[in-house]
């Protein structure tokens, strides 16, 4: 596994949602509006019962019926900018997006962006408990190398996915050559969410458009069921305790070094 990044100090704020609008691809435009103004900032949000889809299904035929008939039935599927795949949302599920400047060549700290993210939710849920690491989980949703998971090797499970996108800030005429780009860095956390209800739903979105995709309960694991896994005392306000202590660490972490 590789190291974590060093960083430096630069410290994040942390926004309150009521402060950015409830579409997330809106919101994303606005953290990263802040970010291209020179600020590192965080939003811990959640969200009704929906999906966020990448904008790359667009390629699939169906996907404006398919959204129209999700909206039908109180489920909205939302675009994001960031790329990977399908994303439930809805209750117990949590979401940590930070926003920051970085002067480096496009993509050129994209590990360490994610392995920075990875690190500030790791450091989190060990504070209650659960240790996590980073891997891919074949037959999750929205699987990638960065996922936050739980359990050892092939047995991992997935509690949380990552992205990142990156968007080019002009320079101005004193600030030399090196590109100027806008970071964000997205992660969507399965605190005590049903497994069943939120993959079955996933399913069938994407086998109404076509996808091919199909993701199993059994590649996730919500924090609650790590910690009952773990024969953990749940106590009742998990959801809350969950929060707090990434907004602890976000309060404290600084840039991913280089950036």
């Amino acid at each position: 596994m590789a190291a974590r990044p060093s960083i430096h100090p630069m410290p994040f704020e942390l926004l309150d949602p009521a402060s950015l609008p409830g579409d997330p691809l809106d919101a994303e435009e606005a953290l990263l509006a802040r970010a291209g103004a020179g600020h590192a900032v965080a939003h811990l949000w959640s969200a009704p019962v929906s999906l966020i889809v990448p904008r790359s299904y667009q390629r699939y035929a169906p996907l404006a019926d398919a959204r129209a008939t999700f909206a039908q039935r109180g489920c909205p599927v939302w675009l994001r900018l960031s790329g990977g795949g399908l994303v439930p949302q809805g209750p117990g599920i949590l979401n940590l997006s930070l926003a920051y400047p970085v002067r480096a060549t496009m993509g050129a700290l994209a590990e360490p962006v994610y392995l920075h993210l990875c690190g500030i939710l790791a450091d989190a849920l060990n504070t209650l408990g659960v240790l996590t690491h980073y891997q891919a989980v074949e037959g999750s949703f929205c699987d990638g190398r960065f996922n936050l998971a739980w359990g050892p090797g092939g047995d991992a499970r997935k509690m949380a996915g990552t992205a990142q996108y990156w968007r080019r800030v002009p320079l101005r005429p004193d600030e030399g050559d090196t590109p100027h780009y806008a970071v964000l860095a997205h992660a969507v956390l399965l605190v005590n969410a049903d497994p069943i209800e939120i993959n079955a739903r996933a399913n069938a979105f994407e086998a109404m458009i076509g996808s091919g995709r199909r993701y199993e309960e059994l590649k996730v694991v919500t924090v609650a069921q790590a910690l009952a896994y773990e024969c953990f005392d749940i106590p009742a306000d998990l959801f809350a305790r969950v929060r707090d202590a990434i907004a602890a660490r976000v309060a404290g972490a600084a840039l991913p070094e280089g950036s």
